[in-house]
């Protein structure tokens, strides 16, 4: 496996549908944002500069103590993939959003796994992600932990003794840490409570992204939240103070569902099987249609309403309806009617497969 692989392969680990509270946390994702001494930041930098960064992390990745601890992990640039496969990788939460601009000088490494990567000349020189299934930020912490401290007996990081890590935004100074989680939402949502969590969340010091993260929607009741405060406070207390709201996030939306199950049980019922039945008999789907019923399904598997499919299924299918790996599976730019048949087609068969 490796970066060509991935975008080939649709199936990594976050999307295994296991891990502790899978019913409603998808994914638990820990970045840590590093900059390497001496070098302008990447808004700044040269296509040189950017070599540099490039090279540096290479004969890091190539150290023969670093490959005993971590295996091999391809290091491609950006520019090698087409536009398609890079937006394979941001659909499938490898990389983000702001990798894809401005790509030229641009990286990304992978773990066989596809557990770690390492997205270069982002925001920060290196952005490092430890991405896993469930309600899993210690594990995650341990793992990417242990990835920076590997990379930092090589590499000569940014680093200062008042601020600690050095970072081109204010914000992620000091740990330089981005914990957050995916939660799956829909009760709060149907009660129309949702509004009211979000708020409450905010408060308490975290913010609340959609499903690609900074500047995008929440579609499919899907939602991620993260830490705003890398500064005075240590990586363990940014994750405790994280999984401490989530937890009980976690038990609001249980609340929610166990409500709607009580006291609207066919109308629940009607809604979720009115969405299975569309997604397995459809021969035209939009991308938020198909959002919207994969949420209502899950929401059906996670209730022991719909006994026929897992949560795997149902995290692949969202990427499989994503408008890129469309593309990729067609072979050639598709029109918008084309992809909403392409994309019924192809949710119709993985659910035709699981009967």
């Amino acid at each position: 496996m490796g970066v060509r692989e991935a975008v080939n392969n649709i199936a990594a680990r976050w999307m295994d549908g296991d891990g502790p509270e899978h019913d409603i946390v998808i994914s638990s994702r820990i970045r840590l944002a590093r900059n390497l001494q001496g070098m302008a930041f990447p808004n700044q930098m040269s296509h040189q500069e950017a070599d540099s960064v490039f090279h540096a992390v290479q004969l890091a990745l190539s150290d023969r103590h670093f490959r005993q601890q971590f295996g091999d992990m391809e290091l491609v640039r950006l520019g090698e993939l087409s536009p398609v496969e890079r937006r394979i990788l941001m659909e499938k939460h490898l990389i983000s959003p702001d990798l894809l601009k401005d790509h030229e000088k641009k990286a990304v490494v992978l773990s066989d796994d596809e557990v770690i990567s390492i997205m270069l000349n982002e925001e920060d020189h290196l952005r490092m992600q430890c991405l896993l299934p469930g309600l899993q930020l210690q594990k995650a912490w341990e793992i990417a932990n242990k990835l920076d401290d590997g990379l930092e007996a090589i590499l000569d990081y940014a680093f200062s003794e008042q601020l600690g890590y050095l970072t081109a935004c204010p914000t992620n100074v000091g740990t330089g840490l981005r914990a957050s989680v995916m939660v799956h939402l829909p009760g709060l949502t149907m009660l129309n409570q949702i509004n009211q969590v979000i708020n409450a969340v905010s408060k308490l010091g975290l913010t609340v992204r959609g499903l690609y993260g900074e500047g995008t929607e929440a579609m499919g009741n899907l939602y991620q939240i993260s830490n705003q405060v890398t500064l005075g406070l240590t990586e363990e207390e940014i994750i405790n103070k994280l999984t401490s709201v989530i937890k009980q996030l976690i038990d609001q939306e249980r609340l929610a569902r166990k409500a709607l199950h009580r006291d609207q049980k066919y109308r629940l019922e009607d809604r979720i099987f009115r969405a299975y039945g569309t997604l397995k008999n459809a021969r035209l789907l939009t991308s938020d249609e198909a959002m919207k019923y994969i949420s209502d399904v899950r929401l059906g598997v996670n209730l022991n309403i719909v006994d026929s499919l897992s949560n795997k299924i149902l995290n692949e299918l969202v990427v499989m309806t994503r408008p890129a790996y469309l593309v990729k599976q067609a072979r050639r730019e598709l029109s918008s009617q084309e992809r909403d048949i392409m994309r019924a087609e192809i949710v119709r068969n993985k659910l035709s497969k699981q009967n």
